[in-house]
């Protein structure tokens, strides 16, 4: 492997791109190589654009045409999902004033600088150059070949830790409902898992990105539906007299607060994050110029309701004793329920509905670098040359992270990691540095000076939240076996 310039490799030195099929790490390379140097595969090469994210910038598979609100559902459905449940444990690591401005500023900020990412994308496209992955924008912008690898290895993991990660609460909301109806049931923990896991793989065979827009649709009045279920149930918890103390002081150990707020932080970042950006907009028809900005405007009048309203009322039921998912709270291991079995049951039945569109959804990126890598566009999309990799790659990808998920069940963890190590990258630190250099504003502009604000503070955040993350996921470790049959908190 040959480098210029920081570049990993440069194949075909007159275009900078690959002009056939290869091995996947060529493919990788060429695609890197000609990202950085503001050029994508030809289309003949580039399985993955044409099958998965059906780009109508590079080919009209589908009738009609990606709008801002299809846009919209699928940013809903990336971000807004029953990870709101862990926002009252996060506030629980906070207390309440430092809590609701953190949940503010994270707010305020994501929609900022996806509203950047957004920008950057048009002004690219307004130059000849539409990019529908981040890993291809950022190596466009950034001009270096190493941080399209960057992006790949922290989409990868951002992909595989919420795929792990909505299994295990997926399975877990099974358990819940099974324990109460047989409560000494021989099921455990990883046969929920199983279960989840092989519907998963059976949905997970729709083809495309695009053809998510209805799932996405249901999955957005669905986070409605249990937002609403749950934040009553809260209320009602929280005037009954089967409730726990009511206690909202922090640790008294300085070291302790510190972690706990950090890793609070990395759970904000993580329930807010979205890091596929790029490939949603490549779902609208060009140009794409403004429609990402309604879309993004739908999306947060959505989350506004969602997260305020769980993170607040369940924080103020049950204290810092709430759980990493509230609804474990509101079904206590000891004593009677604290809200109607009816209300409880459609509540989990509604989380465990849309869990499987945002594991379909976060899974998209990694299956389209699979079948940039496995299928061949000269061959029709269900043709057998294509159907049979398809199949089995991405039913091994779903059969991987259930396998981690029911060995190592850490959802407040999980989420917690994947929150520092993946979305405070993507989402909050790459978005304004990639502003600053493709647009360019005066050094001494409010906009740019914001800008390295928000990428220095994150970047500090994200350092010390992924300590933190790491500890607690250590400290845990001693509270459980493997395949263990409870989800540690």
């Amino acid at each position: 492997m040959a480098g210029t310039g920081g570049t990993p490799i440069l194949l075909s030195p007159a275009t900078g791109l690959a002009a056939a099929p290869s091995p996947s790490s060529a493919v990788f390379d060429a695609e890197a190589a000609g990202a950085a140097a503001g050029k994508t595969l030809p289309l003949a090469a580039d399985a993955g654009a044409a099958f998965v994210l059906e780009s109508k910038g590079l080919l009209c598979l589908v009738s009609g045409a990606g709008t801002w609100w299809h846009a919209g559902f699928h940013l809903t459905t990336a971000i807004v999902g029953p990870t709101v449940l862990t926002l009252p444990y996060a506030l629980r690591g906070m207390g309440w004033g430092l809590g609701l401005a953190a949940l503010t500023v994270i707010f305020s900020v994501t929609f900022y600088a996806y509203f950047l990412v957004s920008r950057v994308l048009d002004h690219c496209e307004a130059r000849g150059r539409r990019h529908i992955r981040f890993r291809e924008l950022a190596a466009d912008v950034l001009g270096s070949g190493w941080v399209f690898y960057l992006v790949v290895g922290v989409q990868t993991a951002i992909n595989a830790g919420v795929t792990t990660g909505t299994i295990l609460i997926a399975g877990d909301s099974l358990q819940i409902m099974y324990s109460n109806l047989s409560p000494h049931g021989p099921l455990k923990l990883y046969h929920f898992i199983i279960i989840v896991a092989v519907v998963l793989a059976f949905l997970s065979q729709l083809p495309s990105f695009h053809s998510l827009r209805h799932i996405n649709f249901g999955s957005l009045i669905l986070s409605f539906g249990y937002t609403i279920l749950v934040s009553a149930a809260c209320i009602r918890a929280g005037v009954s007299s089967n409730a726990p103390p009511k206690d909202y002081t922090l640790s008294p150990s300085k070291s302790e607060k510190t972690f706990n707020a950090f890793l609070s932080i990395s759970i904000l970042a993580s329930v807010f994050g979205n890091g596929i950006l790029p490939e949603i907009q490549a779902t609208l028809a060009p140009p794409a110029a403004g429609k990402m900005m309604k879309a993004l405007v739908l999306c947060y009048t959505v989350i506004f309701f969602t997260f305020y309203f769980p993170a607040i009322i369940g924080y103020w039921a049950f204290g810092n004793q709430v759980q990493s998912n509230l609804l474990k709270s509101l079904m206590p291991d000891e004593g009677p329920a604290l809200a109607p079995t009816w209300l409880l049951g459609l509540s989990v039945v509604l989380v465990l509905l849309q869990l499987f569109a945002i594991a379909l959804v976060y899974s998209q990126v990694a299956y389209e670098i699979m079948e940039k890598n496995s299928a061949d566009v000269a061959h029709g999309r269900f043709s057998r040359r294509n159907l049979v990799p398809r199949v089995a790659l991405r039913t091994a990808y779903v059969a991987a992270c259930a396998f981690v998920a029911a060995m190592l069940p850490f959802f407040g963890d999980i989420v917690g990691v994947v929150g520092a190590v993946g979305f405070i990258p993507l989402d909050f630190v790459l978005p304004v540095v990639m502003y600053n250099i493709a647009l360019a504003p005066p050094r001494r502009s409010p906009v740019y000076l914001v800008n390295v604000t928000i990428m220095v503070v994150f970047i500090g955040v994200g350092v010390i939240g992924a300590v933190a993350s790491v500890r607690k996921l250590v400290l845990d470790a001693g509270k459980f076996k493997l395949f263990s049959d409870n989800v540690v908190d």
